[in-house]
């Protein structure tokens, strides 16, 4: 009997946890549901909420790798480096480089004695540790210092400019590209050649920043080695300037490259939006002003006497007082001009008018 009673317990048992587990199933089955019906699922939840496969994960990151060229271009990675290397366009940074071109195609025709057409390629920002490592080697790195800005700048010559200024300037025949020998240090001839030209581009570029505000460039050092020619940090902006040299059949690439440090004293000037070469200035509402101002008619106070009192006899004064003035008919009589004295003369007489004869400018009197 007691046997029975056990075995109708377990089976009891039994079934109550058969109940359990198929409720618990059940409960995971309504919970998977309802997932499914919250997210969707490739058919039913729409385009926007379909998995990305492989590639466009790559695509989305920048990291495309079909495309080396481009993944600074596209993606997560281009939004990135975009911030850190996108400044502000400086307008007037252009119309002083535009002068330059046209004084540097001057200036090294009379130094080469040969045909130079200078262009400019473009303007663009970029990291400075960036440019460093894009330098094409083996070139010529000079660093030059503005004196009034109190910064430095540098201005990188390539190879194939550096061989062709050797050769013009040493005589070689028209026709022949410049021949390019790799595998050795520039020698002092050259890198003394190279000096010399870059000399003549500072002095041009001075004289296109002066309009705009006088800067001195001084020559500082050459380096071939673009770890030595740091002056700025890797991760600063820096203006980078690319021009081209043209020599009939020969030249190559120069690049000024300018911190934004060394041109933040000027950065003001550098926003203003003027055009052509008169740097905001305009000559005929010049001369305009100026004719203008000397036809201006102006006001001039006689002042015979000058006293001092105190407030309360000032105010004691009434209708029929009499103020002696220091003054005779031989007295110097001061003459000023909105409170501002303008001379010194003597008092008259012109016909039936008072007249005021100067003997002395504005300057000889403030020295008295």
């Amino acid at each position: 009997m007691s046997d029975t009673v056990d075995q109708d317990k377990l089976a009891e048992q039994w079934s109550e946890a058969n109940a359990a587990e198929a409720a618990a199933k059940d409960n995971e089955d309504d919970m998977a549901a309802a997932w499914d019906k919250l997210t969707g699922d490739g058919e039913s939840g729409g385009a926007t909420n379909r998995i990305l496969n492989q590639d466009e994960i790559d695509s989305l990151l920048g990291f495309d790798a079909g495309d080396e060229d481009d993944t600074d271009k596209s993606g997560i990675k281009a939004i990135i480096n975009s911030a850190l290397v996108n400044y502000e366009r400086l307008p007037m940074l252009e119309v002083v480089f535009d002068r330059l071109v046209r004084m540097m195609t001057t200036s090294l025709r009379n130094f080469t004695s040969d045909n130079v057409e200078v262009t400019l390629d473009n303007i663009t920002s970029i990291r400075f540790g960036d440019y460093l490592n894009s330098i094409p080697l083996p070139a010529i790195l000079s660093v030059f210092r503005a004196v009034e800005w109190d910064n430095y700048g540098l201005i990188t010559v390539d190879s194939s400019l550096i061989y062709s200024i050797v050769d013009v300037l040493l005589g070689g025949r028209r026709g022949t590209a410049a021949m390019r020998i790799e595998g050795r240090p520039y020698t002092t001839i050259e890198r003394n050649l190279v000096e010399r030209m870059v000399a003549v581009v500072l002095a041009d570029m001075a004289a296109a920043f002066e309009p705009l505000s006088p800067v001195s460039f001084n020559f500082d050092r050459v380096e071939t080695n673009p770890r030595f020619a740091t002056i700025a940090r890797p991760a600063n902006a820096a203006i980078v300037i690319k021009l081209r040299i043209d020599m009939e059949d020969r030249g190559g690439r120069l690049d000024v490259l300018l911190p934004y440090a060394t041109l933040e004293p000027i950065r003001e000037l550098l926003l203003q939006m003027f055009m052509g070469e008169k740097f905001g200035r305009d000559s005929i509402w010049e001369n305009h002003l100026a004719t203008e101002l000397w036809q201006t008619d102006v006001d001039l106070v006689a002042v015979l006497d000058e006293q001092t009192m105190p407030l309360s006899k000032f105010m004691a004064m009434r209708k029929g007082d009499t103020l002696l003035l220091n003054a005779s008919p031989e007295s110097a009589i001061q003459l000023h001009c909105g409170g501002i004295p303008m001379g010194v003369g003597r008092m008259g007489r012109r016909g039936q008018n008072i007249a005021v004869k100067i003997d002395r400018s504005h300057r000889k009197f403030r020295g008295n």
